[in-house]
């Protein structure tokens, strides 16, 4: 029983310290070798690593995190072009001013 309840709250605190964000990509964009459609996703970002969220859909990436000098009033995508393919390349977290770099 106290196995359980501290495996619990690892869990609960595990996921407190992460911060979720809408995102919503225009366009179709590969992230981590996947290929996203446009639609909306959540966000969470813990630490250094992203994680876009969309239904069944989960991909985890890298990111650098950079604190800018002001806030965004709303958040913005910035794609690479490279083969024919957008990759994302920023996202500015609407709210906040954090730029997320993806490595």
């Amino acid at each position: 029983m106290k196995k359980t309840i501290f495996a619990l709250m690892t869990l609960a605190l595990s996921m407190a310290s992460a911060k979720t964000y809408p995102v919503t990509l225009y366009r179709p964009a590969v992230v981590a070798g996947t290929m996203l459609q446009p639609g909306e996703y959540s966000l969470d970002l813990k630490d250094t690593t992203a994680v876009l969220k969309r239904d069944k859909v989960v991909v985890q990436c890298p990111v650098k995190v950079e604190k800018m000098n002001r806030k965004f009033d709303a958040p913005s995508i910035r794609y690479a072009v490279r083969d024919g393919k957008n990759y994302l390349q920023e996202i500015r977290l609407g709210g906040t001013d954090l730029k997320l770099v993806v490595d």
